[in-house]
């Protein structure tokens, strides 16, 4: 199956309004069907301080997220988008999947980052996302957030699962980085799962993760400059994806387990 891909590497402020304006902007350069990718923290805003979350309105977070739902809705197009998601007296990191047909799903970080203890509460589920448009689904997408780049089992777990794309959020925007070590490690995450992975960063000078596009065996085949303002379409074939290594496990010497609680 073939999908076409948007990815927006654009700036997400501690403002509602601007970042919905984004949004738009972006979503107006879509064609129906397309599958638009944009950054951690796209709604709320997000930065690794996250003093201003004390004055972050959760009814301006909540109407967003029902613009952004219309938006894909009226426009035929499928959104991936990260927002702070106001949960119950508080607030989860989360990466969100707008559907072309209506309506939204979910994916709640579970590996805060240390800024994010505390302020944050944890997810505790690894969802998959069955993307569809009005005539019903159309692959299987799975959502990792920032630093859950670092986490390996976490990506194997949504491949074993049946995701076919691997979405990244990201706003990595650290200058104590050293370069192209995430570029490296998104590299990894879709060779070794053989998956297509598409990654989405916000624009900042200290940007130090791409956005881009890689495929099953590991090669980029679209990136955006880091630190500017830009899109990114590429058209990918999920039928190139494969559960070779998956299937070469050796579960009898070495077994991964979940466990809640």
């Amino acid at each position: 199956m073939r999908v076409s891909i948007l990815v927006g590497q654009v700036p997400a402020v501690w403002d509602v309004e601007t970042n919905l304006a984004t949004v738009r902007e972006v979503v107006g350069e879509a064609r129906a069907g397309d599958v638009v990718v944009l950054p951690e923290g796209m709604l709320s805003g997000y930065g690794e301080d996250l003093g201003p979350l004390g004055t972050l309105d959760p009814a301006a977070v909540t109407d967003a997220i029902g613009q952004v739902a219309e938006l894909a809705r009226r426009h035929g197009v499928h959104v991936f988008c990260g927002t702070l998601l106001p949960e119950n007296g508080g607030w989860a990191n989360a990466g969100l999947y707008f559907a072309a047909g209506g309506g939204h799903q979910v994916y709640r970080k579970i590996n805060l980052a240390m800024n994010e203890r505390g302020p944050l509460v944890a997810g505790d589920g690894l969802p998959t996302f069955a993307v569809g448009g009005v005539a019903g689904p159309e692959f299987v997408a799975g959502v990792q957030l920032c630093r859950e780049i670092r986490f390996p089992e976490q990506w194997q777990h949504l491949a074993a699962a049946g995701a076919e794309l691997l979405v990244y959020l990201t706003n990595a925007a650290n200058p104590q980085e050293p370069a192209g070590v995430w570029r490296s490690h998104l590299i990894s995450r879709a060779a070794e799962n053989q998956r297509f992975l598409v990654s989405a960063n916000i624009v900042s000078p200290a940007q130090h993760c791409p956005s881009m596009v890689v495929s099953p065996r590991g090669e980029v085949l679209a990136e955006l400059p880091a630190g500017q303002r830009g899109l990114l379409r590429h058209t990918v074939d999920l039928r190139e994806n494969s559960d070779w290594y998956l299937g070469q496990r050796r579960a009898d010497v070495l077994s991964l387990a979940y466990h809640r609680g």
